[in-house]
């Protein structure tokens, strides 16, 4: 299995190339701002064909470009129906924050792609010749989602968005955020995975979960769920 990252914009957003080797169909996930250079660059050098482009939440850090690149593919974007909104208006969807943005970058907009799939919690996504099982993690937003997967060798890994990353978690003071949903999101969706499970966050470096449930301080305590398997 081929997973490539690349960090997009000035938010530094983890985007993630995903298929099943070089030459072969590819997902998307993520395509934060200024991120279509990038993803020309990986897809060209891997001689891969995009067929769908993934969002582990709404936040515009995470879909800036997304239209531009499931338009220009013909391809879908896939989100969790609670953050749909946020395609066509992710700055109303940060609070005063959206407003700075707005500063920053006079005559922004943003409107859905052409083709909008919504996530389901515990579903099985076949695309590009991969298998992932979405889990609703709300907390960071109320549509967040972790997209979960394994290699042909059986390693485990999770694409976390900004739910988990390395010692740290995602922030629940933004509209949409509820701290005791993103408790509840951890302990039962993530640290519930074996440990060796490789966390690709939204931002940053890859961690583990072993790691996380022995190290970060943000999920202390929330280490006694169930054993769960992918």
């Amino acid at each position: 299995m081929l997973v490539e990252a690349f960090a997009a914009g000035v938010f530094q957003t983890n985007c993630y190339v995903v298929a099943p080797g070089p030459g072969e169909s590819a997902v998307v996930v993520d395509p934060g701002q200024d991120a279509e250079e990038g993803l020309r660059e990986v897809l060209a050098r891997h001689k891969l064909t995009p067929v769908a482009v993934l969002l582990t939440h709404g936040h515009m850090d995470h879909m800036w470009s997304v239209t531009p690149v499931c338009d220009g593919d013909d391809i879908p974007a896939w989100i969790h129906p609670e953050d749909r909104h946020m395609l066509a208006d992710p700055l109303g969807s940060v609070g005063p924050m959206g407003q700075q943005i707005a500063a920053m970058y006079p005559g922004l907009e943003f409107r859905e792609p052409r083709s909008v799939e919504v996530l389901a919690d515990g579903a099985e996504l076949e695309l590009a010749g991969l298998r992932l099982t979405v889990d609703h993690t709300p907390g960071h937003t109320r549509g967040s989602v972790v997209f979960r997967s394994a290699t042909e060798e059986g390693q485990p890994f999770l694409l976390a968005g900004d739910t988990l990353f390395q010692g740290g978690i995602g922030r629940t003071d933004l509209p949409g955020g509820d701290t005791d949903e993103m408790m509840a999101s951890l302990r039962d969706k993530i640290l519930s995975l074996p440990e060796e499970t490789a966390v690709l966050p939204g931002h940053g470096p890859m961690t583990t979960v072993g790691q996380e449930r022995a190290s970060n301080p943000f999920v202390q305590g929330l280490t006694s769920a169930p054993g769960r398997h992918l």
